[in-house]
């Protein structure tokens, strides 16, 4: 005889269910595309978290980078129309405004089309394997979205890579017409040159070897350098900002000050002079 079946705990099956639940991958939330020009990707919760009020500056205060400016500005412009445009890569020296042009560019696009139709949404680079979800979110969305991640590069032992280049390029849906995608990095290739070098070195076929790696770069149609601003282009974002916020104080105490700022920290850039004039605001006792 069958041993009769023992009825299963209620309480019991309560918890695999929830223990099931939390291990699943949460549900795709609609957004409110409405509610905000810029939203910021939660991988883990899988939805957009609208940004009231982004942390910009004006397009026009960004100095000494007026021909990267101009390309950036006329392709983000194009994608706006519905036209063909590139995903682009801004690298270089630190502290040369990469975002802040990215983000001047999208307030920008926005004024001159004279309608909110481009978001811009904010990826995180530790949650670049979640890329495609969030493409999968945007492609039938009624607005144009540049996808944009700040201070994006991999070491060697980071695969995320091969998730954003399928995402960009090589999958099989392809980037959609709607989603152009934006990154700054220090990095010209994405890769430290140190790994590169390594890889060219150590393989059997170099060449081979680091293509998959360096041929990321080559997924961005518009590259865009930063260079290290010499001394007059310096000042010239020092005025360019102290004209802006009408700062009482005269030109030859400004420059002095501004090149003595600057060889105390010994670097000369966009970022460097916002922060010599905080300072200078903040002893005048006038808000910027």
């Amino acid at each position: 005889m069958s041993k009769p079946e023992m009825p299963l705990d209620p309480a019991l099956l309560t918890r695999i269910a929830e223990a099931l639940e939390r291990l699943a991958p949460p549900a795709l939330s609609q957004a409110d595309f409405q509610a905000a020009d810029a939203f910021v990707w939660q991988a883990e919760r899988a939805r957009l978290s609208p940004v009231p009020k982004v942390n910009r500056v004006d397009l026009g205060l960004l100095r000494g980078i007026d021909r990267v400016r101009d390309l950036l500005a006329e392709n983000t412009l194009r994608f706006a129309k519905g036209l063909p445009a590139n995903n682009a890569l801004l690298w270089g020296a630190r502290g040369m405004g990469k975002s802040s042009l990215v983000k001047a560019v999208h307030a920008e696009t926005n004024r001159e089309t004279g309608k909110n139709a481009l978001k811009l949404v904010e990826i995180h680079r530790e949650d670049i394997n979640s890329l495609p979800v969030l493409l999968g979110l945007l492609r039938d969305a009624p607005y144009h979205f540049i996808v944009f991640c700040d201070d994006l590069s991999f070491d060697s032992d980071d695969t995320s890579y091969k998730s954003l280049k399928a995402a960009l390029e090589g999958g099989i849906e392809g980037r959609p017409d709607n989603v152009i995608f934006y990154a700054t990095s220090n990095r010209r290739h994405l890769m430290p040159r140190d790994m590169i070098e390594n890889e060219r070195s150590t393989a059997i076929n170099p060449g081979e070897a680091i293509e998959e790696k360096v041929s990321l770069s080559d997924r961005f149609g518009l590259w865009l350098g930063f260079h290290k601003c010499s001394q007059d282009e310096y000042l010239d974002m020092v005025f360019g900002y102290a004209r802006h916020f009408k700062l009482t104080a005269s030109d030859e105490a400004i420059r002095a000050e501004a090149i003595e700022w600057s060889a105390t920290r010994g670097a000369r850039s966009g970022r460097t002079a916002f922060q010599y004039i905080q300072d200078l605001a903040g002893r005048l006792g006038q808000r910027l």
